[in-house]
């Protein structure tokens, strides 16, 4: 298709909506399936009947491919204009964090403001002043220059059976109160994790933090990436 061949317009010519929905769509996309109207619409907070107007327009610029019935895809131009929105979205929190003092639960919304605006020059400085890092204070990848980034699939705390140990890689930054909410109980990423009980039908998940045993929500647990997952050796006589 001719659509797959276009070149991206260049980035000034899109709205900060247009960046907005090509950066949630790619975000939908990791989960595997393409982006559905109504799971854009929930992420950015839009009534699900204005989306698809936004889709045809990102369809006839070649930055989105709409599957009737099943939902929206980047091309290979929209997946790069998404990987530059998110490699200034992560450095900028970084920057953030690292040089100005902002707390890891404060910098997601002045993010999403500067990274409309930052150039390619000056997220470029930032990276390299913050010594070019490769997460951002989240454990979120951040993109390259050149557009490559660590697309594993993690699995989150709610996936961990009893006994295994894991460390801790990334969560989402979009609810500050969630945020302070895992900080609170040390869980970080770094930090190393160990499943000691769960409850039936999605009732708590109990951690051993550190030293500290801390009950998780479910919902929470499922929201919490973990890498390296290993289950504890047994002891003692079978």
């Amino acid at each position: 298709m001719s659509a797959g061949r276009r070149t991206a317009p260049p980035e000034k010519a899109l709205t900060r909506q247009a960046e907005d929905y090509l950066k949630c769509i790619y975000e939908i996309e990791q989960g595997g399936a393409p982006a559905a109207t109504t799971d854009i619409a929930e992420q950015l907070g839009i009534a699900a009947a204005s989306v698809s107007g936004m889709l045809q327009r990102l369809a006839r610029l070649g930055l989105v491919s709409v599957e009737r019935y099943r939902g929206a895809r980047l091309t290979a131009p929209g997946r790069a204009v998404a990987l530059q929105l998110l490699r200034r979205h992560r450095i900028i929190e970084s920057f953030l964090v690292t040089k100005l003092g902002y707390g890891w639960d404060d910098v997601h919304e002045e993010a999403e403001r500067l990274e409309h605006a930052a150039s390619a020059e000056l997220i470029d400085r930032m990276a390299e002043a913050l010594g070019n890092p490769t997460t951002d204070p989240h454990g979120a990848p951040i993109p390259t220059a050149a557009g490559r980034v660590d697309e594993r699939r993690l699995a989150s705390i709610a996936d961990l059976p009893i006994g295994a140990r894991a460390r801790v890689v990334r969560m989402s930054d979009r609810d500050p109160e969630f945020l302070r909410y895992l900080a609170k109980r040390g869980i970080v990423p770094g930090a190393t994790v160990r499943v000691a009980a769960r409850e039936p039908f999605d009732g708590p998940i109990t951690l051993t933090v550190g030293r500290a045993k801390q009950a998780v929500g479910a919902a929470a647990a499922a929201a919490v990436y973990v890498d390296g997952a290993a289950r504890e050796p047994r002891t003692g006589k079978v």
